[in-house]
């Protein structure tokens, strides 16, 4: 399990990072996004949907719980879980067998703890208050198998 702090100046800093991390993930992938309303969640998304074109489909899923997007052999399947009550509606909507299938993206993730896999990478968002356009991506890997993406993400640069 690693670690690693990066701090964003603006959404395309966000956006840039997200895209850079997409190119580094395939079909059973798991991200995890966590932080407050407005913290640069669907910003981070929305960068990563660019690695694949795919910037301009973007919609919240917050009343769809899930939004699905393909682009070549990739599925993406964008969750927004916080109007879940628990893990057993996540379950109840067969949401485990997507991880598998493509590179999940799991807004509020932490909501639903004990239905994620084994092995992910965790984003913690948080602002910085004395710069309204700054945010702290605090990126874990929980687990051994995204390791190497806090590694490349140690000697990314913008």
């Amino acid at each position: 399990m690693k670690n690693y702090t990066y701090k964003s100046n603006s959404e395309n800093d966000t956006k840039h990072l997200a895209k850079f991390i997409a190119s580094k993930l395939k079909n059973g992938d798991t991200i995890v996004l966590s932080g407050d309303l407005g913290s640069g969640k669907t910003k981070f998304t929305e960068g990563f949907l660019s690695y694949f074109n795919l910037e301009d489909e973007i919609s919240s899923p917050t009343f769809t719980i899930v939004n699905e997007y393909q682009k070549n052999n990739t599925n993406i399947y964008h969750f927004d879980v916080y109007r879940l009550e628990d893990s057993s509606e996540f379950f109840a909507i067969g949401g485990e067998e997507y991880f598998e299938n493509g590179i999940c993206i799991i807004e509020w993730g932490e909501l639903i703890e004990d239905a994620l896999p084994r092995e992910y990478l965790k984003i913690n968002f948080s602002r910085e208050y004395d710069n309204e356009n700054s945010r702290v991506l605090n990126i874990e890997s929980v687990g051994n198998k995204y390791d190497i993406i806090i590694d490349y993400c140690e000697n990314f640069n913008i």
